[in-house]
């Protein structure tokens, strides 16, 4: 009986509160992985104990994405001329204050040696421990929300009764490739610890919910566990240990972004000129991580057994679809270099590096009479180094970042990870992310009379528009290959729905509203033929004035397994872990998986009602808060608008949970 009343009184307050609160992520390239699933009650005030025995055994594992895990200095640097000085534990990622008064010391912290990898002879950084390495990366009144990645994401959890043993963060060093973050730092040992301690915890396996890059962390994670237990263990350990693997904004097959980072630095927001982040982003051994590549073009399937006999395998066997596809299965080539005259007593490759071999085949553009000339590459050629190659020799500087092409990517034994993906063979995938927003696929660069770092300059940039469109900056006329939909303002939409491919040969289609609905404009088609490598076609119609998203589904064509892609309209890349309506989605594919009473595979999508204030909306139609049954009127100091003042009534008694099912 003290349970249920500690239950009721749980339930009420939550209900008081307005139950269900936005979870939010949050800065460039975020990843995370989190349990979803209540000890107490649920987000709708259902008892923990008639979703069934498992629920309890849950947990979840925080993996945060690119440049969303601060790091702290690990060394007493002085600053000349400066009172800010560097102690340890100083946060260096990100402590804004000696970004702009102290740049040179900074630099010094988050630089790393571009051959080695080492940290500066004067700093270090090493990632922060704990859930408070991922929630506020430079506190304070300003800079705290404003750098927020899981502050609402934890504090939500927090309301919903989640246990803090429940959810275990495993922050690394963003600025590391895959093989230096197990060399360094025993990444991935400590990784495969954290699912084992979580079991041993709960008795079950967790949920992974990777964001960005955080994907490519996991995937190269999978591999590496297939060398550290028997064949025989590996997918008895996944099945143990990994419950559901939630991939959000994944660049399966790279962005075009990363090219601008490498030849005109991206500054992540920061009051820093382009050609300093260009020079700390290229010390970074995970720039080339998220790489353009081509889905035809596969790692030597023999290249483990060569590299244990100490042969050279091929970095590359690419099938006769790459032959016939136009720019290596991107929309168009990914990157043009225009070259006004031919460079005249340039040097090869730089002694400081080791060597690298170069085909004889590769040539640089032919210029002649001085006129200018354009020479365009596409993702095979990105991803197999022919493009560093031959831009090398109008820019030696980038010589070393060919060599962490070769030595962390490419000659990796462990996964070469510029390669497409097989689906993860985990019992549960969901694929999930933002459409139709304006992206960038291409870029033209051309040299600039300046020294490096800012040798390079943008002269023209091909977007993908809202539809599938294609548009220029400078108006020139777009030849390449359409798609159905744009990307998600950072990953182009082929590289988003590759995981499409993961999909059976037959898939079930939903298309609802975004917000909360009635079920009247929900459209639904069922055994939708898909055939593997090609998008799905589908016959549905769209409002203009409405933001849908649309589920693909499929649980019958592998036995045992279900494999889900989400597509949320106008939803971006940095946003969409901050967006209600994917909070809500997941918040309910989650529960509904344990609930003992579920009858169909997914969540129904028969109808969407409030699950909490930001649920509830005002129809001007009736004069009236919208789900009256669900949403009162009920006025609080601040509001600006009726909308805002609708809110979950002040009680609920029935189980809304399991009208979903």
């Amino acid at each position: 009986m003290g349970d249920m009343r500690e239950v009721r009184s749980v339930y009420e307050c939550w209900a008081r509160k307005g139950v269900f609160r936005v979870c939010t992520g949050g800065v460039f390239f975020l990843l995370l992985i989190v349990a979803l699933l209540p000890t107490t009650t649920g987000a709708t005030g259902v008892d923990k104990r008639i979703w069934g025995a498992g629920a309890s055994k849950l947990s979840g594992l925080i993996i945060p994405g690119f440049a969303s895990t601060r790091l702290r200095a690990w060394a007493m640097l002085d600053c000349p001329y400066s009172p800010l000085d560097f102690s340890p534990l100083d946060p260096v990622w990100i402590d804004v204050r000696k970004v702009l008064s102290v740049l040179n010391c900074w630099l010094k912290c988050m630089m790393l040696d571009p051959e080695t990898q080492e940290d500066h002879p004067e700093c270090k950084s090493r990632p922060d421990t704990g859930l408070s390495a991922i929630t506020e990366l430079d506190p304070g009144y300003i800079t705290g929300p404003a750098s927020s990645v899981w502050r609402e994401w934890v504090n939500w959890c927090v309301e919903f009764g989640i246990e803090a043993d429940a959810i275990v963060a495993v922050p690394y060093d963003w600025r590391l490739s895959g093989p230096m973050l197990e060399k360094r730092d025993l990444y991935f040992h400590k990784l495969k610890i954290a699912f084992e301690t979580a079991r041993k915890l709960k008795g079950g396996p967790s949920i992974v919910f990777a964001h960005s890059l955080g994907n490519n962390v996991f995937r190269y994670f999978l591999e590496w566990l297939k060398m550290e237990v028997a064949p025989k263990s590996y997918i008895r350990w996944l099945d143990d240990h990994v419950h559901s693997y939630f991939a959000v904004g994944a660049p399966l097959l790279g962005a075009a972004e990363t090219l601008k980072g490498l030849l005109t630095g991206l500054t992540f927001g920061l009051p820093i000129a382009e050609g300093t982040a260009r020079q700390m982003g290229n010390s970074f051994g995970s720039s080339l991580w998220m790489l353009p590549i081509s889905p035809h073009c596969h790692a030597d399937p023999k290249r483990c057994q060569k590299f244990l006999n100490g042969e050279s395998p091929k970095h590359y066997v690419c099938d006769a679809e790459q032959q016939s596809s136009n720019h290596s299965g991107w929309p168009v080539d990914v990157v043009t270099i225009e070259t006004p005259a031919p460079p005249s007593g340039v040097p090869g490759i730089s002694s400081a590096y080791p060597e690298v071999p170069v085909q004889e085949e590769s040539a640089t553009a032919v210029v002649q009479c001085g006129v200018s000339s354009q020479k365009s590459y596409s993702a095979q050629e990105l991803a197999d180094g022919t493009f560093l190659r031959e831009i090398s020799e109008l820019d030696p500087t980038l010589n070393v970042t060919l060599h962490h092409l070769y030595k962390y990517y490419l000659e990796d034994p462990v996964l070469n990870p510029l390669t497409p993906w097989e689906r993860p063979p985990i019992k549960n995938v969901y694929c999930m992310y933002g459409i139709d927003l304006k992206t960038e696929v291409s870029y033209t660069f051309a040299p600039t009379a300046k020294p490096y770092p800012e040798n390079w300059q943008i002269t023209d940039i091909v977007y993908e528009t809202e539809g599938g469109a294609m548009s220029t900056r400078s108006g020139a006329k777009v030849e390449g290959t359409y798609r159905q939909a744009s990307g998600d303002l950072t990953v182009p939409y082929h590289s988003l729905s590759y995981c499409k491919n993961w999909l059976g040969p037959r898939v079930n289609i939903s298309r609802t509203p975004q917000r909360a609905h009635d079920g009247l404009d929900v459209q639904e088609e069922f055994e939708v033929e898909h055939e593997k490598g090609q998008d799905i076609s589908f016959n549905m119609n769209r409002d203009g004035r409405v933001k849908y998203i649309t589920f693909f589904e499929d649980g019958t064509s592998r036995p045992g397994k279900k494999t889900a892609v989400w597509e949320l309209d106008k939803v971006d890349h940095r946003n969409i872990l901050r967006s209600p309506v994917f909070l809500r989605e997941l918040w309910l594919e989650t529960v509904h998986s344990y609930h003992p009473y579920a009858k169909k595979s997914f969540v129904s999508k028969a109808k969407r009602e409030p699950l909490r204030d930001e649920d509830c909306y005002w129809d001007y139609g009736r004069a009236r808060c919208g789900f009256p049954e669900r949403c009162e009127y009920r006025y609080v100091f601040g509001d600006v608008h009726l909308g805002q003042s609708c809110r979950l009534r002040a009680s609920t008694d029935d189980d809304r949970i399991t009208t979903y099912l």
